[in-house]
């Protein structure tokens, strides 16, 4: 099962406050006060008023994004920085390969990175998504990374978190499901395997 992301997160107030006046922002609720906000070519081009442009060459430190992120875009998200640290997070993976983006702006310029990685042989706090989320002010809690705390597992799509924003669910609504659906089964003797959208996130 493949996974696909292409969002900025910040603190779920400072985004709501930014996009408040925008057509094609969708902002996705995340944990930790937190939200997501899928970058879609309808967005781009709202934000910066010209269609996106993509990078057909292989992701590396001088191309770290398919999504090229141009002067004008870069503008938009230093200029969001001011009120607190923003990221731009980019991943795909499909059959176990793949790579993770990020890059981290705060008081109005790039504060961290941008970073790419697809060979994930250092620590995995190191690791691109996990890294930015940390300088966003991610805390550890009872799951295995910032990327899982946070809840960036529920959905495995941009597509999937425009879904989810528009839903207004929360990163918690597929846990929730689960527990009512086992609270229901609870008098049955054998109960089917427990239900849930990702399994293991599986982005490594």
């Amino acid at each position: 099962m493949g996974y696909q992301l292409s969002a900025v997160v910040a603190d779920a107030e400072l985004l709501r406050e930014q996009t408040a006046d925008l057509d094609h922002a969708v902002v996705g609720e995340l944990r930790q006060d937190f939200a997501l906000l899928p970058v879609t070519p309808q967005l781009v081009e709202e934000l910066t008023g010209a269609l996106p442009d993509f990078s057909a060459a292989e992701r590396s430190p001088a191309e770290p994004f398919h999504l090229v992120l141009s002067a004008a875009l870069a503008g938009v998200l230093a200029g969001w920085s001011r009120s607190g640290p923003v990221a731009y997070l980019e991943a795909e993976f499909a059959g176990g390969a793949g790579y993770q983006s990020a890059a981290v702006w705060l008081g109005g310029g790039v504060s961290w990175g941008p970073r790419v990685d697809h060979l994930f042989d250092g620590p995995r706090s190191e690791w691109p998504l996990n890294a930015a989320l940390a300088r966003l002010g991610a805390e550890p809690g009872a799951w295995i990374d910032p990327f899982a705390e946070l809840g960036l597992h529920v959905e495995r799509s941009t597509a999937g978190w425009l879904a989810h924003g528009r839903r207004r669910l929360s990163a918690d609504y597929w846990d929730e499901l689960a527990d009512e659906w086992e609270s229901r089964q609870s008098g049955d003797e054998q109960q089917p395997e427990r239900p849930g959208p990702v399994g293991d996130w599986g982005i490594l």
